[in-house]
């Protein structure tokens, strides 16, 4: 399960992307938090960014099947993907096929043919994965002037908190239950053809939760506002998201 969350900030000095751990001791628990900040969407906003991560007990040695990156590239831009877990049952790894997606939405931000859309960038990091298996997807682009933009294939999701409330949140898209839509090697899936898009205007202090079905699954939205609410430090609600449900973990 992967966990970014994103809060609009003022800068305390020239924005520069840096990653650290904020407690080690948690890498016992394999969670990787990375907190950083982007560069300025407006002359007085910037973007902290911390993720967390967890996977399923039986994939730890793999570390999960879930993957995302986050880019500088001009406002910012953050996907998460979760490898769909059926593929086990052909003796197919879910996860290689997660990460590669990932990897090349990471390799193609800042392709002019992107234009900075984010179906497009679906798109082509889709048709550049080879990896046989397929996967969820969500991927979020923020504009310089404060603007998001969100695709997303299947029930990963995203939620936009302001003072302590939950303005926006996308649906999950879904074939009937435990079958959502995905991207796939396979030519009979989804295509960013088939994603939702939204767009979403942010403003300082806000916060953006993105995730897998892990997440929101397992964490009520109550206890995702709380979290975030006591927890001002994106990197340490990142590590809080999941203590609600310890006993819980995604597919």
């Amino acid at each position: 399960m992967a966990i970014p969350v994103t809060r609009m900030m003022v800068p305390h000095a020239i924005p520069s992307l840096r990653l650290s751990h904020p407690n080690p001791s948690r890498v016992d628990f394999l969670c990787r938090c990375a907190p950083s900040e982007i560069q300025p969407l407006r002359p007085e906003l910037s973007l902290s960014v911390g993720i967390h991560a967890i996977p399923h007990p039986d994939k730890v040695e793999k570390g999960g099947e879930d993957a995302f990156f986050v880019s500088s590239y001009r406002g910012g831009v953050m996907a998460v993907a979760d490898g769909v877990s059926g593929w086990a049952e052909q003796d197919v790894d879910p996860s290689l096929f997660s990460k590669e997606l990932m990897a090349n939405a990471s390799r193609l931000v800042d392709d002019q043919e992107v234009r900075y859309d984010p179906g497009f960038l679906i798109d082509k990091a889709h048709t550049a994965t080879t990896s046989r298996g397929s996967a969820t997807i969500i991927l979020a682009m923020l504009e310089e002037v404060g603007i998001l933009k969100i695709g997303n294939v299947g029930d990963c999701g995203l939620k936009l908190l302001r003072e302590g409330q939950i303005i926006f949140a996308t649906a999950p898209q879904e074939h009937y239950f435990d079958c959502p839509y995905q991207l796939s090697s396979e030519g009979s899936a989804q295509t960013y053809l088939d994603a939702s898009f939204s767009i979403v205007e942010v403003q300082k202090g806000d916060v953006i939760v993105m995730g897998s079905d892990g997440l929101f699954d397992n964490v009520f939205d109550h206890e995702i506002v709380s979290i975030v609410t006591k927890h001002t430090d994106v990197a340490e609600s990142c590590m809080y998201m999941y203590i609600p449900s310890l006993l819980i973990f995604s597919k």
